[in-house]
């Protein structure tokens, strides 16, 4: 298990150290010596971000009907946060470590210590496992006296940390204290009290410091949703159930601000917020949670690195809700939220605004405040699964090694490199007639630099999914082949039928029809 977790480890500084070397990710500030957890993407990560934001987009406002897109300011009235319950219960539980002077999550280390059990558990299904050729997990995970026990304490955990989380920060202490958890870097047990950390950014708004009035730079997108719930629908008219969907950047001040753009200060979310008549929200909640995972699954990442979480501790709005992990070089953490809000935030912003925000349901005439169903996902986060996923380190069939990038080819940043064999003889012009032919639908890199073989692990690394090379014969026959960085496979296909098997294959489209 620590073999498998220095792997996972050096996954991460694998990922993060290529991400710079091609232009995906880049500190922000560097030549200033950087500024924790915010990054700058370049010009390859800046185009697998839009990529993944037209997947999304077009998987949710394009293929329903019932649902619009809008895209709020950031900045907004400060009693908007007030209603929502941010300024009195948007924290996190803080811990120091007295003798590394490190900061952590409390909740966090004691989840963290629960999967360490979670790995006995498995260390015991696997060897169990090779002992019978009919082996039945669930049987034995109910069977096995030392598998029974490890559940027992995980339950026993997760009860307390669900006191201390509603507001027993003695007894999260004491709990850490029990567990003899460890500072990760110092492997101390000195401990500090638990406390509250408000996890939102404010700023002053007016003309004079003096004159101005304190606001927050948003924690979350999905506020600018519900305040402009009743201007959505009556402009566009929609009845129940009906959807708005917002990709936009938040700020939280984040306790733990590590794990590269897995947690970060300045991000991008990707939400929809999808108003149900109450009486019918868990009925929507189950069809959303099937339509989110299968949304993820589409990409070909392998069903076995995502599952369903639900949470120990429901947030103040909610009723129900589970995230999406993802297994991260961190090990399965969450990529996605599927929450049932409730009414909590329209009627909070009835309450706090004076206004009615209500449907008027013509088929029972009659008024109310709907319930709401979340889907949230971090675009960073997503970026990192899809980067994670995609790093791979192969030896060939020659003995030579290469380093690419398997990233699903609809969201690859250049779907197609045109490759001259020489820059001379009339190639060059040949692969721009080429180019010409595709750039109107995708993004077309020519490269003529360096021997075909460097040029081909060129585009291996950034994530090109096909190398059209142009030779000789080219000129004479108008043909062409095309190179799968995947299987290395080549194919010989005529220019004039480049643009359909290009389309077919890395087309965004191709992903949403599996959706349908």
């Amino acid at each position: 298990m620590a073999n498998q977790n220095n792997q996972k480890g050096e996954l991460l500084k694998k990922v993060a150290s290529h991400a710079k070397e091609y232009g995906f990710i880049f500190q922000s500030s560097e030549i200033y010596d950087g500024l924790s957890a915010v990054y700058d993407y370049g010009q390859l990560g800046s185009e697998l971000k839009n990529n993944i934001k037209s997947y999304w987009w077009k998987s949710m406002v394009q293929l329903h009907e019932n649902i619009v897109g809008i895209d709020s300011a950031i900045f907004m009235h400060p009693t908007t946060w007030k209603a929502s319950g941010h300024v009195d219960a948007f924290n996190d539980p803080l811990i120091d470590n007295k003798d590394s002077k490190k900061r952590y999550r409390a909740d966090v280390l004691v989840e963290d210590h629960i999967a360490k059990i979670e790995g006995k558990i498995e260390k015991e299904v696997t060897k169990a496992s090779k002992r019978f050729d009919d082996f039945d997990r669930k049987m034995f995970m109910e069977t096995n006296p030392r598998v029974q026990r490890y559940l027992g304490e995980i339950e026993t955990i997760k009860a307390r940390l669900k006191k201390g989380l509603e507001g027993d920060l003695e007894d999260l202490k004491k709990l850490i204290e029990d567990l003899a958890i460890a500072c990760p870097v110092s492997g101390s047990k000195n401990w500090t009290d638990v406390r509250q950390f408000n996890l939102m950014f404010d700023t002053e708004i007016g003309s004079l410091s003096e004159g101005a009035n304190k606001i927050y730079l948003r924690p979350e997108t999905a506020q600018g949703i519900f305040v402009n719930f009743l201007n959505v629908q009556k402009t566009g008219r929609l009845k129940l159930p009906f959807g708005i969907a917002q990709i936009g950047k938040a700020f939280r001040n984040e306790i733990i601000a590590r794990q590269f753009i897995f947690r970060m200060r300045e991000f991008e979310q990707m939400e929809m917020q999808y108003f149900v008549k109450p009486g019918e929200e868990m009925k929507y909640y189950g069809q959303w949670k099937e339509f989110r995972m299968k949304w993820h699954l589409a990409l070909g990442m392998g069903e076995e690195n995502y599952r369903f979480h639900d949470h120990i501790k429901l947030a103040h709005y909610a009723n129900a809700a589970s995230d999406i992990e993802f297994d991260f070089p961190m090990g399965f953490k969450e990529l996605e939220g599927i929450h049932s809000r409730t009414d909590f935030d329209l009627k909070a912003h009835e309450e706090f605004s004076g206004k009615k925000l209500q449907f008027f349901d013509p088929k029972d005439n009659e008024s109310y405040v709907p319930y709401v169903i979340e889907t949230s996902i971090g675009l960073d986060r997503m970026v990192l699964s899809v980067l994670a996923h995609a790093y791979t380190e192969e030896t060939l069939e020659d003995g030579s090694s290469r380093t690419v990038m398997k990233i699903p080819a609809p969201l690859a940043p250049y779907k197609v490199a045109v490759l001259p064999l020489v820059n001379k003889d009339g190639l060059p012009e040949k692969a721009m007639e080429i180019a010409n032919l595709l750039k109107l639908d995708h993004n077309i890199q020519v490269d003529v630099k360096d021997a075909i073989g460097k040029r081909y692990r060129r585009q291996d690394a950034i994530g090109t999914p096909y190398c059209i090379t142009v030779d000789y014969e080219s000129l004479e026959d108008n043909m062409v082949t095309i190179r799968e960085r995947d299987s290395l496979e080549q194919i010989r296909i005529p220019i004039d039928k480049i643009q359909g098997e290009i389309n077919e294959r890395v087309s965004i489209n191709s992903l949403l029809k599996k959706l349908l």
